[in-house]
């Protein structure tokens, strides 16, 4: 078992989350999307409000899907480049 798999495996057991519950290429995938189109720290925020919507009985994949076409429509500065990350502390 490779470390994501054991850290994976770790948390859920700890929260009370079946491991199977958890698409894990489906939320890597949204968390790219998210990164490369909007911004890096937009990622966590948004796979949390993927579980939060998921947890409240929202299909996986039909989150998942929204979302990866909301990254997707988001508009790209005029340079043609998606925003740099923001540096935590620096007045971004």
């Amino acid at each position: 078992m490779n470390p994501l798999d054991r850290w994976i495996a770790q948390v859920a057991g700890e929260l009370g989350v079946s491991r199977d519950a958890l698409d894990r290429d489906g939320v890597l995938d949204v968390a790219k999307n998210v990164a490369h189109q909007v911004a890096r720290p937009a990622a966590p925020l948004t796979t949390y409000l993927l579980g939060v919507a998921v947890g409240r009985g929202v299909a996986p994949a039909a989150a998942a899907e929204t979302v990866n076409k909301l990254a997707a429509a988001w508009p790209v500065p005029s340079g043609g480049e998606p925003p740099a990350p923001s540096q935590p502390g620096r007045g971004t």
